[in-house]
């Protein structure tokens, strides 16, 4: 089809579209569609069904922000899209408008508004089938959640899988379309020129990995709890030690105080964090720090400098720390801290 032609046809879009101070793509045309929305989220197959080939549309708008975006996504007729691994982010999909089934992995999920969405992780081969269908989609760069994961849940960076499906009904769903919602208002009241400040990108950031951790599947959810102390079974003594290792993380690490602060023995302390926590009280702290370093080099402002967060944090070796974040988060302070800026710069 022509673009004269294409241009000439009515749009018979599914849902009243979101967005649109952010258009980055609107055809009629198959292929197009699939390069440009691929240079967006990732290359992929796209192809319409034979007997709604006449309605196809693809509709793409994107707000970016920093380590993520909300995109609203609809296609015209049915088509069948066949990205694979999604590799760089995690994508949450919020049906607005007709009906959507997903593969990932070996799971399935039949989508539609208020009754179910979809969450898809990157290392799962992910293929889907859109009719007559739009979504709100949250894309969260993978790196991003693979080091928040790992910061709040005391475990080196590893890969995520999460259950795909999402029950809109539940209390997990509500709060995550609320979250969705409210995060494409604020975008729309932006405007297509405006951008959120580093601190507000990054509480939004922050909620918006909570509601995604929240999600069953890998015992990531129970493991956060675990390393924060807010396990009920958590022996009083050990819960009070940990949270005061939390309250007073920068300062040098007294083991005396902290065991009578705590009302008990330095030994018996000390076993109760290897029993409870799998690592030493010295390694709590700094895994703490680690979180904290990696928390605040997300948010980071143009020009700050790495030395300066570190012994703000308690940080007294910088080689040392510097090995230790990158044991725990796979890449240097550097490295995160130019991904943040250079993110920030291209969006």
């Amino acid at each position: 089809m022509t673009a004269d032609a294409a241009a000439d046809r009515s749009w018979k879009s599914p849902a009243v579209p979101r967005l649109t101070a952010y258009g980055r793509v609107a055809t009629h045309d198959v292929d197009e569609a699939a390069e440009q929305i691929g240079r967006i989220f990732c290359p992929h197959g796209l192809q319409p069904e034979a007997d709604t080939a006449r309605d196809f549309l693809a509709l793409h708008n994107c707000a970016a922000f920093d380590g993520f975006s909300i995109n609203y996504v609809a296609y015209g007729g049915a088509v069948t899209i066949d990205p694979g691994c999604l590799d760089r982010f995690f994508l949450l999909q919020l049906p607005l408008a007709g009906t959507a089934r997903v593969f990932a992995g070996a799971g399935e999920v039949a989508t539609a508004p208020d009754h179910a969405a979809s969450l898809l992780s990157p290392t799962l081969p992910t293929r889907m089938v859109w009719d007559a269908c739009a979504q709100l989609i949250l894309l969260l760069d993978r790196r991003l959640v693979e080091q928040r994961a790992a910061a709040l849940s005391g475990r080196a960076v590893q890969p995520i899988e999460f259950d795909p499906a999402i029950a809109l009904s539940g209390c997990h769903g509500s709060r995550l379309r609320a979250h969705m919602l409210g995060l494409a208002d604020l975008a729309e009241r932006l405007g297509g020129g405006g951008g959120l400040p580093s601190v507000a990108a990054a509480n939004w950031r922050e909620t918006l990995l909570d509601i995604l951790f929240e999600q069953p599947g890998n015992g990531l959810a129970e493991a956060i709890r675990l390393h924060s102390g807010r396990v009920e079974t958590l022996p009083q003594a050990v819960r009070r030690a940990r949270d005061l290792l939390a309250a007073h993380a920068a300062e040098p690490l007294d083991l005396a105080q902290l065991a009578a602060s705590s009302g008990v023995g330095i030994r018996a302390l000390q076993g109760g964090f290897r029993r409870h926590f799998g690592m030493s009280i010295s390694d709590m702290l700094l895994d703490i720090r680690l979180a904290r370093l990696n928390a605040q080099l997300m948010a980071a402002p143009p020009g700050a400098r790495i030395i300066d967060i570190a012994f703000d944090l308690g940080f007294t070796h910088l080689g040392r720390m510097a090995g230790a974040y990158r044991d725990k988060f796979g890449e240097a302070p550097s490295a995160t801290l130019q991904r943040v800026q250079r993110g920030r710069f291209t969006n």
